[in-house]
């Protein structure tokens, strides 16, 4: 085996449950010491630390802070943008880095302290957090949402998302109950795992009525506890080296996990761009290249993890690669975002260090994945106990092409894809729609009046003619 060959040495997990909870700094460091005591590595002799971007703090220096509660100098350091994906392309980047003779070891953590935040906000305190940065940096998008999403508010994942799920049960032609029963099935079956999971965060299992039916809509038809839970106070970090590295720090070859491939692929940024609302050509992409440079297939993977920040991220995978929603495997070995917790751009740490450990009791392969935006970014990672393979790299490997926005729109149009909004008393607040354009193209359009609120959720609204009038900037529906 080549020398420089990476794999995973060790990785660690936190979750808090005492409120207040400690700082992201603190945990990033908790973790950090955990993961290198378990690949057998001094915190000082690391040579990359990076950071999953953390929504709960905006620190001065992050990877300085953190190399200096690790007495560490590292040669190599980065901080990510906010993205569901971003854990892969750090990993990813630190594996290309020590295969090339660059790095023989990396650090990936991450960290997020929401629910304490929200403890000292409800308790009117003002967070008491360490080497804030000032000014505080923007936000960490790598592309701000576009005007028309801006204009008609129509920027938050749970709307976002719920429009994709209505555009692809309308084009499976399933019903409403179908849909819904179908979802609290396929999601009971992660809140199962979720039990099992001393990690996660919510570990009582749930019926399938209790899931679609129990509980309060955030963005029609998903109910609250079958969507992602940010508010969690939860870390994890990861080690890579080299074959070489681990070798001299005495790390047995049955404690290894090895990067076989991945790949990074990307849907439209803007949502009403996409060319199918329901499916999607950059997941099969994405997919099917992890898999070419993994040299393995679905069928070889023995335990899989798909991003499920929403019902309809782990529909569309399903969809492109040909998977059964209710595969004996299962979808997740956390619990998924909605169970084990969804800690903003983190979680694919958590999966990634829940997938070691899983193949290392039980020797395989295994299929993590991440979501990046609004079902944007994509990206596939094959973990095994078997070395082998091709890397890849965080080029995209493919990218679809956008349908034309049309921002400010009046006359006829279509639904292409909905969802209503509720306000946290359970009330429908507006409706958010994607309408095709009898000239081509697509426009957002809000719906203000109750009873056609109520009518969207009682019925299939996609397919349906309406009629646009707009201010200039706001599109409104009615029919």
């Amino acid at each position: 085996m080549d020398p420089r060959t990476p794999c995973l040495i060790g990785a660690a997990q936190r979750t808090v449950r005492r409120q207040p909870g400690p700082e992201p700094l603190d945990l990033w460091e908790e973790t950090a010491r955990a993961a290198a005591g378990a690949a057998r590595l001094p915190v000082a002799r690391l040579d990359s630390i990076q950071i999953v971007h953390t929504d709960s703090w905006q620190y001065d220096s992050p990877t300085g802070r953190l190399a200096e509660r690790l007495g560490a100098t590292p040669r190599h350091h980065a901080y990510s943008k906010v993205s569901g994906t971003a854990p892969h392309l750090l990993i990813g980047e630190a594996a290309s880095r020590i295969a090339a003779g660059e790095l023989d070891s990396a650090l990936v953590a991450g960290a997020e302290a929401l629910a304490t935040r929200r403890a000292y906000r409800q308790a009117g305190e003002r967070v008491p957090w360490s080497h804030a940065a000032t000014p505080k940096p923007p936000y960490g998008w790598e592309r701000p949402p576009h005007p028309a999403e801006l204009a008609h508010e129509l920027f938050l994942p749970v709307h976002t998302y719920a429009i994709m799920e209505t555009a692809r049960r309308a084009a499976l032609g399933l019903s409403l109950e179908q849909e819904m029963l179908d979802r609290g099935r396929m999601m009971a079956s992660m809140t199962e795992v979720a039990a099992a999971n001393p990690h996660a965060w919510r570990r009582t299992p749930r019926t399938p009525e209790e899931l679609v039916t129990g509980n309060r809509f955030v963005g029609w038809p998903y109910t609250r506890n079958t969507v992602a839970v940010l508010e969690v106070d939860q870390a994890a970090a990861v080690i890579l080296a080299s074959t070489e590295l681990a070798d001299r720090l005495g790390v047995p070859h049955d404690r290894r996990v090895y990067l076989r491939g991945w790949a990074y692929a990307e849907d439209t940024w803007e949502v009403a761009a996409r060319p199918a609302l329901g499916s999607s050509r950059a997941i099969a992409r994405a997919a099917t290249s992890a898999f070419a440079r993994a040299g393995l297939g679905l069928d070889d993977m023995d335990a899989l993890d798909l991003y499920s920040c929403f019902a309809i991220a782990l529909r569309q995978a399903c969809d492109a690669i040909g998977l059964d929603p209710l595969d004996r495997r299962g979808l997740t070995v956390t619990g998924g975002l909605p169970y084990a917790g969804g800690p903003a751009s983190d979680y694919v740490l958590h999966s990634t260090a829940t997938m070691a450990a899983r193949l290392l009791a039980r020797p395989g392969h295994g299929l993590v994945t991440g979501v990046g935006m609004h079902l944007t970014k994509h990206a596939y990672a094959v973990w095994s106990t078997e070395p082998g393979g091709t890397l890849g790299d965080g080029e995209p490997v493919f990218r679809a092409e956008p349908v034309p926005i049309v921002a400010a729109y009046a006359g006829p149009a279509v639904v292409a894809g909905y969802t209503v909004a509720h306000d946290r008393d359970g009330a429908p607040r507006k409706g958010l729609l994607v309408v095709d354009l009898p000239a081509g193209g697509r426009a957002y359009a809000q719906v203000t009046r109750q009873e056609l609120m109520a009518d969207a959720e009682s019925r299939e609204l996609v397919g349906q003619p309406i009629e646009v009038v707009t201010d200039g900037e706001v599109n409104v529906a009615s029919w």
